[in-house]
């Protein structure tokens, strides 16, 4: 970040020394400086609290700094921000480049995270004025970049640089591409952290199109509960529950024993699915779901209505399993270890270069319009209930988005893996490994998941469209979510559904923490709803886990005022309490 900081110090300082300021990118470059210095002061001050301020050049070897406040720190990027917004341009002067909107999303996102509960002890002389600003910035953000039509539209990935990458809702992102010279060091490595592991299992080998499973980041019963599964779109939309075949020659066989279980006509010997058909399947259901059972001494075997199914499958809920949102059930396993899971589909790359390439070629959205609509609807909130009609006008631009279409087939699954069929590494290698076919699926288990559901294209605007406060307060899927976390007041039923609405909106694109850390919400969630906690496996201080630990690569480089390595006392001073 510093390294960064530094860069835009130099700009910010040496742009009046040797530029002519009637250049036409004048404006332009000074205001890419302050904006980069500002998103990096947010982010170091979102995580650790108040840092060094460092605001000129370095002329030579520096090693000695003190910490400023977060108040003084909030200053600084406001202000930065504020002198971007000034000078950017209202539409980039190439792609990629940062815009007025940007600087706009970014005021009112600081000004939200300085209004909110973490930054209670200093904050109440702001709080006013900075609900009135992320208004003001976010409809400026929301005017000058409308929401895709479709929730599916931001995730419809189907090749490099393709109509996906410039939809009107994306206010910024950092680009990148199949041109290695955009890779930087890493590349873009979000479609290595959420899928589930699929390349063990027989019948599938790991491919272009359903990415590396490095699985650092799984689903919780939380974010399969906190969706309308029948009718929000943006579940189906945003996970992966079907899985391709592609590798015939391993695909399991019917034996003696579950041939009789199977479908009619299953033949021991037979495969039970080849290249090309549905290998894998994730049913979420919900528990008094009475129509799946386990198969004896078959981890993926499952019956369903007494009929074993062909697929390897998992479901979150057996026959007479009660709903938790901690523990085992179903055959995926306990939720802090396994490796089974519905995994985010958002960030998947059939684009790649080679199976097990770790470059990502997606732009990676930094900033979308429709967190600037949830910043909107959560300072109506915050401004109290006289407030709360406006706030639902600000919702409800989501919700009916997130309702399905009339005449919208809720079976299809679209993501980024869907890429290779563009990709000419994949060519005569279905999804990159065989010519039998692609773990990219296009099809969901909509229709098996959700119990008695017949086949309809019925638009799901009325469900989901809040008409009333009552809406909020009543909802059947908040609801056990307001009892799980104890929220007794309007207040905080209100600042939940939109904690919530965030989940369901902006899963996995690396906000939450920072959301649940400024709310002061972190430890109530973490402790009713994360598998660890429950288990014994994890703590949670509340003076100390707000924070992120200052490195100790940092304390061990720097000195105090004369020049001399810090002590351990010194250190410690330096040091977020707790570590």
């Amino acid at each position: 970040m510093y390294a960064g900081i530094e860069s835009a110090n130099t700009i910010i300082t040496n742009m009046p020394l040797y530029y002519d300021t009637d250049n036409t990118n004048y404006n332009t470059r000074l205001g890419e400086g302050y904006f980069l210095r500002a998103y990096f002061y947010l982010t170091l001050v979102s995580q650790y609290g108040g840092v060094p301020l460092k605001l000129k050049p370095s002329t030579g070897v520096e090693t000695y700094f003190t910490r400023a406040t977060e108040e003084e720190c909030f200053a600084q990027v406001i202000s930065d921000f504020k002198a971007a917004y000034d000078l950017l341009p209202t539409t980039p002067e190439a792609t990629g480049r940062i815009t007025q909107a940007a600087a706009a999303h970014f005021l009112a996102k600081t000004h939200l995270t300085r209004a909110s509960e973490l930054y209670n002890p200093w904050n109440s002389t702001y709080v006013e004025d900075d609900l009135d600003k992320v208004i003001m910035y976010g409809q400026e953000v929301v005017d000058a970049h409308p929401l895709c039509t479709n929730y599916v539209e931001l995730w419809d990935y189907q090749q490099a640089n393709g109509a996906n990458e410039n939809v009107s809702e994306v206010v910024l992102a950092a680009q990148f591409s199949d041109d290695n010279s955009t890779w930087g060091r890493f590349g873009n490595q979000m479609h290595l952290y959420y899928p589930s592991v699929y390349q063990d299992i027989s019948g599938t080998k790991r491919d272009i199109s359903g990415d590396r499973e490095f699985c650092y980041a799984r689903t919780t019963n939380y974010t399969m509960d906190v969706f309308d599964r029948v009718n929000d779109s943006r579940f189906w939309k945003s996970f992966i529950t079907s899985y391709g075949c592609n590798s015939t020659a391993d695909a399991p066989e019917w034996n003696e024993e579950n041939a009789s279980l199977g479908p009619v006509g299953s033949v021991a010997g037979a495969k039970r699915f080849v290249g090309g058909d549905l290998a894998i399947k994730y049913i979420v259901n919900d528990a008094g779901d009475n129509r799946y059972n386990p198969v004896t001494n078959d981890v993926t075997g499952v019956l369903k209505n007494g009929t074993m199914q062909n697929t390897h499958t998992f479901v979150r809920y057996f026959d007479g399993e009660n709903h938790e949102w901690v523990g085992q059930h179903g055959n995926e396993g306990y939720y802090g270890v396994q490796k089974r899971f519905v995994a985010l589909s958002k960030f998947r790359d059939g684009y790649r270069v080679s199976i097990s390439s770790q470059f990502g070629t997606r732009d990676a959205i930094l900033a979308r319009s429709a967190d600037d609509v949830l910043m909107i609807a959560e300072a109506y909130i915050r401004k109290g209930e006289s407030q709360y009609n406006n706030a639902i006008i600000w919702l409800n631009k989501l919700r009916d988005r997130a309702a399905y279409m009339d005449g919208e087939d809720r079976s299809i699954h679209t993501d980024g893996g869907q890429a290779y069929k563009n990709n000419s590494y994949c060519e005569g290698k279905g999804g990159g490994y065989s010519a039998d076919g692609a773990i990219f699926y296009d099809r969901n288990t909509y229709y098996e998941s959700n119990q008695d559901m017949a086949v309809t294209t019925a638009s799901t605007l009325n469900e989901l469209h809040l008409s009333s406060i009552d809406d909020i307060y009543n909802s059947p899927v908040d609801v056990p979510i307001y009892n799980a976390l104890g929220c007794a007041s309007n207040a905080d039923k209100m600042m939940c559904f939109l904690l919530n609405e965030r989940t369901r909106e902006l899963c996995g694109e690396t906000l939450r923490w920072e959301d649940l850390t400024r709310t002061k919400t972190l430890e109530a969630r973490f402790k009713a709803f994360n598998d660890g906690w429950v288990r014994g496996n994890s703590t949670f201080n509340a003076d100390k886990h707000y924070y992120r630990p200052i490195p100790l690569s940092f304390l061990n480089a720097i000195t105090n005022e004369n020049g001399e390595a810090l002590s351990a006392e010194e250190k410690q001073a330096m040091q977020n309490p707790g570590y």
